[in-house]
């Protein structure tokens, strides 16, 4: 019998050497700080008392406790909430707000070790962000969000080798996450909640997954790769790419790249952001009587089609996924942060304004998903041109943050959540050692 793709995952995970501990560390600390930011809106609000069962699991910056999966899909909808959580370049596809969350969950509740977390969450995080590259565009082109199908079965490979299920077992795991994974876009047709949740429920779906496998639940062994298995439902397809997810997993770490955002919204905006916010160093907003951008054709369902829709978002979470209105704030308020997406700023006339003067052109060699880049040609009343390009992503591989990059990012969201200074000091302290520590325990950031 053909040993399956999920049978060679499992048994490359065994022997996973070279944990890339840097990125995973900066990755808890990224999520943590999301976590705090979003933890006073609505949406966590409704995701924390819409959970029935309570436990002895954290959900950060909440008093009440829960259970591994209420945990996981609290605070994996949190750390996604704002589109401000990292991005693998390649897919696109959201890995930590899945894959943290799972293995700070499972871990908690069964008082693991953090060395067992770190080998976790590296194992977890490889394989959604290889699983991403196995048919580039397809999920989502069919109508399905990566993040929330993928990330499913990276988390059930989390907790599968948190909980140190012998490979026969693994293979079940994932085998039962394949028929948890969902997660459709129609979130995009009016700017609703359900994309917020996409990560908290793949990662809760995870564990769950994982839990049925050690209690003697069968699931495919052929869950990827079969007739009727995973990337047919979700990508119309079983031909994919094999290899990029196989070859040297466990040994060539592509989760090393994970980007880390600098702006909270659409990761494909952020280069033309960049654009816009030298531009208006050069010129005001106020004399523009066009802009054209040169897009890639994958991103124009997302964030750029229907085009009059776009410019004129009908509240904030649309906003995000605007490139027109992105760019308008780039222009009117220098930057794109979380206070350029509220209710208030995306009715601001000025935004409004600018963001219906922005159009598209679709370009044809555009890198996009290899590369996220950036163009924003502008005409000026008086005739004259100006434009700019920016040729990849910061915070990505190009352009990498650094740790302290990324706890800057962290002190301004736990800032903006409510967190005092010494809580964001305490939780960094804490990060420094936790994948060192005897068990992990984060109930002391309930509040």
């Amino acid at each position: 019998m053909t040993e399956s793709i999920s049978e060679k995952l499992a048994s490359a995970a065994a022997v996973a050497e070279a944990l890339p501990r840097e990125v995973v560390e900066k990755l808890l600390i990224d999520v943590a700080g999301l976590c705090v930011a979003a933890r006073n809106t609505d949406y966590v609000r409704a995701a924390l008392d819409g959970w029935e069962a309570s436990g002895s699991c954290s959900a950060i910056g909440h008093e009440r406790a829960l259970d591994s999966a209420g945990a996981a899909f609290v605070n994996g909808t949190a750390a996604h909430g704002e589109d401000f959580d990292d991005t693998f370049e390649g897919g696109p596809i959201h890995a930590g707000a899945v894959i943290v969350p799972a293995v700070l969950a499972i871990c908690e509740r069964e008082e693991i070790a953090g060395k067992d977390a770190l080998r976790a969450m590296a194992v977890g995080l490889e394989l959604t962000c290889r699983a991403s590259l196995v048919a580039p565009k397809m999920i989502h082109k069919a109508g399905f969000h990566p993040t929330a199908v993928l990330g499913a079965m990276g988390a059930a490979a989390a907790a599968a080798v948190a909980l140190k299920l012998p490979k026969s077992l693994f293979v079940n795991a994932l085998g039962i996450a394949g028929s948890m994974a969902a997660g459709i876009i129609e979130y995009l047709a009016e700017g609703t909640w359900t994309k917020r949740m996409h990560p908290g429920w793949a990662a809760q779906s995870g564990i769950r997954a994982a839990d049925l496998a050690q209690a003697g639940f069968v699931g495919p062994r052929t869950v990827f790769e079969g007739e009727h298995g995973l990337y047919h439902g979700f990508a119309r397809t079983t031909s994919g790419q094999w290899d990029k997810l196989l070859d040297g997993f466990g040994k060539r770490w592509v989760t090393s790249s994970i980007a880390f955002k600098l702006y909270p919204c659409g990761t494909m905006t952020h280069p033309y952001i960049d654009c816009a916010r030298r531009l208006s160093k050069k010129i005001a907003f106020e004399n523009i009587e066009e802009i054209v951008c040169e897009a890639a054709e994958g991103t124009l369902h997302r964030l750029w089609e229907p085009l009059a829709a776009k410019q004129r978002p009908p509240n904030a979470y649309a906003g995000k996924f605007s490139t027109p209105y992105c760019i308008a704030s780039g222009f009117v308020l220098g930057n794109a942060g979380l206070d350029a997406f509220t209710e208030e700023r995306v009715r601001d006339p000025r935004l409004v304004a600018l963001a219906g003067k922005v159009r598209y052109e679709v370009d044809p060699d555009n890198p996009y998903p290899d590369e996220y880049t950036g163009h924003v040609r502008v005409k000026l009343k008086n005739g004259s041109v100006v434009e700019e390009r920016q040729p990849h992503l910061r915070g990505g591989a190009h352009e990498p943050l650094s740790r302290a990059d990324v706890e800057d990012k962290f002190r301004h969201n736990c800032t903006y959540g409510g967190w005092s200074q010494q809580q964001a000091d305490a939780f960094l302290a804490w990060a420094r050692g936790a994948f060192d520590a005897r068990a992990v325990d984060l109930s002391a950031f309930r509040k």
